[in-house]
C-alpha cells in the first residue's frame, strides 16, 4: 500500500490491528501518523489510550506487553513504536536488550483492541531478518520514502486539497521545478500559498512564481541560465549571494553538474528519436524539467555539453583536494564555461 492509499483507508475508518512505516520522508511518517490520532479513536479516549515508546530507550517484549492489555476506559488503544534498531543489519542500541522474537510472535495474533504501529525512519533494514519479511507479510506496511519527481503532481494537488484550495498544473509544475521533492518544504510553502489566495480559490501561476521560496536547485537553474545567456557578471552576482548565505560550492557544483548531464542526456536521447515524454519516463524527470531540458540543449552542441562536464569535474576534485580555494575555483569555472560559448557566438 502506498502512503496515499493509506491516509484514504484510514479517514474511511478502514483500520488495521498492526502497521509499519519505513523510510527517511519524515512528512510522510508524521502525517500516517496524525491520520490514526485523528481517526483511530474519540478525542476524549487519546489522553489514556495513546502510547508513544522509544525503542532505544525501551524494549520490544515491553511494548508488546502493553498491546496485549486492555485499553483503559475504551474500546481501543493506539501504540507507536518508533527507532527499532534490531531491523538493521548493524543494531547500534546495545543498551536494550530487545526480543525481537516477541514481535514476531504478536504479528501472529495482534490484540483486536490495539493498533500497533512501528516506525523505522531509516534509509536501509536487513531485508533478510525474520522480523521485517513477517512484518511486509503481517502488516499494512507502508514505504516513506522521498517521491521521485514524477509522483510530485497528484501529491501536490491532494496536499493543496487538503489546505482547501485548488492548484493550476503551470503552478504544479513551477513548485516542482523550483522546489524539488522535499515534502517538509513543499507543505510549509503551500501553507503560504493557500493562505494567500484565500480557501476556496485556485493558486495560479502568479502566485507561486510571487510567495515561493527559492531553494538551491533553483540557484543552480538561475546559474544554468545566465551560463546560457553569456552572463558572466550576473553568474558571479549568483555566486556571492550565495556565499553570503553560506551555501556550500561543493553541493552547488554538483547541481550544476547534475544540470548538464541531464542535457546531455536529452540531447543524445533526441538524435535517437525519443520524444518529450518518453524522455522523462527513461531518465526519471519531471515532464516540466524534460521539457525546459529539451530547449535548454538546442543552445550546446555535444561537444560543449561533454567539455562542460569535463571541466565540472577537474573544478570538483580541485575544491575537494585543497588545490585551489573553493570560491576562486568556482569563479574560474563560470569563466571557462561562459568564455567557451561567448568564442563559439561570436565565431
Amino acid at each position: 500500500m502506498n502512503y496515499l492509499e493509506c491516509i484514504e483507508s484510514i479517514k474511511k475508518g478502514q483500520l488495521s490491528y498492526t502497521y509499519y512505516f519505513y523510510g527517511t520522508e519524515a512528512y510522510m511518517i508524521e502525517a500516517l501518523k496524525q491520520a490514526l490520532f485523528t481517526h483511530s479513536m474519540e478525542e476524549e479516549e487519546r489522553e489514556t489510550n495513546v502510547s508513544i515508546y522509544d525503542l532505544e530507550e525501551t524494549s520490544i517484549q515491553e511494548v508488546v506487553a502493553d498491546a496485549e492489555t486492555f485499553p483503559f476506559l475504551g474500546d481501543r488503544k493506539l501504540i507507536f513504536a518508533t527507532n527499532p534498531t534490531f531491523l538493521k543489519a548493524k543494531n547500534t542500541n546495545v543498551e536494550v536488550d530487545h526480543q525481537p522474537e516477541m514481535l514476531v510472535e504478536y504479528l501472529e495474533n495482534p490484540a483486536p483492541y490495539t493498533i500497533f504501529v512501528l516506525l523505522a525512519p531509516y534509509e536501509k533494514l536487513d531485508e533478510r531478518k525474520k522480523l521485517v519479511k513477517r512484518l511486509k507479510k503481517k502488516a499494512t506496511t507502508v514505504s516513506c520514502q522521498p517521491l521521485k519527481e514524477w509522483d510530485m503532481d497528484n501529491v501536490i494537488e491532494r496536499m493543496t486539497n487538503e489546505k482547501g484550495v485548488s492548484i493550476e498544473k503551470e503552478a504544479v509544475r513551477y513548485i516542482i521545478y523550483e522546489l524539488g521533492t522535499d515534502l517538509m518544504v513543499l507543505n510549509s510553502e503551500l501553507d503560504k500559498l493557500s493562505l494567500y489566495v484565500g480557501e476556496g480559490n485556485q493558486v495560479r501561476l502568479h502566485d507561486a512564481e510571487l510567495l515561493v521560496s527559492h531553494q538551491e536547485n533553483s540557484s543552480a537553474f538561475k546559474l544554468m541560465d545566465a551560463i546560457m545567456a553569456n552572463d558572466l557578471a550576473k553568474a558571479i552576482d549568483i555566486l556571492k549571494d550565495l556565499e553570503k548565505m553560506n551555501e556550500e560550492p561543493i553541493a552547488l557544483l554538483a547541481l550544476i553538474a547534475s544540470q548538464f548531464r541531464t542535457l546531455l542526456q536529452v540531447k543524445l536521447l533526441k538524435q535517437k528519436g525519443y520524444n518529450q515524454k518518453q524522455m522523462a519516463q527513461q531518465l526519471k524527470i519531471h515532464p516540466y524539467v524534460a521539457k525546459l531540458s529539451v530547449s535548454r540543449q538546442e543552445k550546446f552542441s555535444l561537444k560543449e555539453l561533454k567539455d562542460a562536464i569535463a571541466l565540472l569535474a577537474e573544478a570538483d576534485m580541485k575544491m575537494k583536494t585543497g588545490q585551489t580555494d573553493k570560491s576562486l575555483a568556482f569563479e574560474l569555472l563560470l569563466y571557462q564555461l561562459v568564455t567557451k560559448r561567448k568564442t563559439k557566438v561570436n565565431h
